[in-house]
């Protein structure tokens, strides 16, 4: 059969700041031919995070930075088209981390195949892929919540924060939201049933903290970092604490990145604050994937995606995460 082509961006230049176009290259080549252990898979959805902005830097991370000229990274769905590793066949549909690409060839040991009659593809990078994962074991595992505790997360209508408020209901606590929209606030109250919202472009957040969180923060699930992890900082109980996944906020800045000014609370309260990389559960994901689909299928978990159209739109789609653009988990349709 003729060698299909492959559409893909890759990484040619460190941002400074904000990503640009100009920090990658559209380029169509013929896809690799699978060796023996590998697969090569048709991309049809790609998982769009915040985390891939700090996959472009240079320098020490949890994980190796991508390359210049490699293909940007990222996880998707697509379908095998041709197969040379047992196990797997043209047909099967499975994520992993594919790329910003149409086509890609890689091991089939990083691929993870998955039953499409399920849920739609979208879920699998969603609820019941990295970001659901996220949600599910950084709450859970790091978390800890116990029934009648106070619960805040940030960037609450994210695909992450949406997650985690929503587990957070299920285990018996009191969830507020910090968000920076009316509509978003008002969806992560009326639709997924959080107990309040805070509006951080129009509202003071601690003088929202002080009233949503009468008896104050027992854990707080950090998407933003900044001056909003500082305002709950302020509010923790003895021995809360505090999930560190993301600083969303700090991503793009051209300065040194800001901690927490307030730390000191955590030495007052007995508090910890512990950062978390999902990977770091990788043997336990289909145990979380049960769970979150089991919660899916009965009604008590809900799951939104934001899904744009076309692969070329790739670099102007990506920075709705840090506008804020987006609502639900973003997706790129290729």
């Amino acid at each position: 059969m003729s060698q299909p082509e492959s559409r893909q961006f890759r990484l040619i230049r460190r941002p400074v700041g904000l990503p640009k176009r100009e920090d990658f290259e559209f380029r169509v080549e013929p896809a690799r031919p699978p060796e023996a252990g590998e697969v090569m898979v048709g991309v049809e959805y790609i998982s769009l995070d915040p985390a891939m902005r700090g996959w472009m830097n240079e320098g020490k991370s949890y994980i190796k930075p991508v390359g210049l000229g490699e293909v940007m990274r990222a996880g998707a769905i697509g379908t095998v088209i041709e197969s040379r590793a047992e196990g797997f066949a043209a047909g099967d549909v499975v994520t992993g981390p594919l790329g910003v690409q149409s086509v890609a060839t890689l091991a089939a040991k990083d691929c993870l195949k998955v039953d499409p009659s399920l849920a739609p593809k979208p879920l699998f990078i969603s609820t019941l892929g990295m970001p659901g994962m996220t949600a599910y074991f950084g709450l859970l595992a790091v978390g800890e919540p116990k029934q009648g505790e106070t619960v805040v997360v940030s960037a609450a209508a994210g695909a992450v924060g949406a997650l985690v408020g929503q587990i957070a209901k299920i285990q018996g606590c009191r969830v507020v939201g910090i968000a920076g929209r009316e509509d978003k606030c008002r969806y992560i109250v009326d639709e997924l049933g959080f107990d309040a919202a805070i509006d951080y472009k129009t509202e003071s957040v601690p003088d929202r903290l002080r009233e949503t969180c009468p008896n104050g923060i027992d854990v707080y699930f950090d998407n933003v970092g900044g001056q909003i992890l500082d305002d709950c900082l302020a509010r923790i109980n003895l021995r809360a604490r505090i999930v560190i996944c993301g600083a969303i906020s700090q991503y793009n800045s051209t300065t040194p990145v800001r901690g927490p000014a307030n730390y000191l609370s955590l030495l007052v309260n007995r508090a910890r604050m512990q950062g978390m990389i999902v990977f770091d559960w990788a043997d336990r994901y289909p145990e979380g994937m049960r769970a979150m689909a089991g919660w899916l299928k009965e009604g008590k978990l809900k799951s939104r995606e934001d899904i744009v159209d076309g692969l070329d739109n790739f670099p102007e789609t990506l920075l709705k995460l840090f506008t804020g653009e987006n609502f639900g988990k973003l997706v790129l349709k290729v």
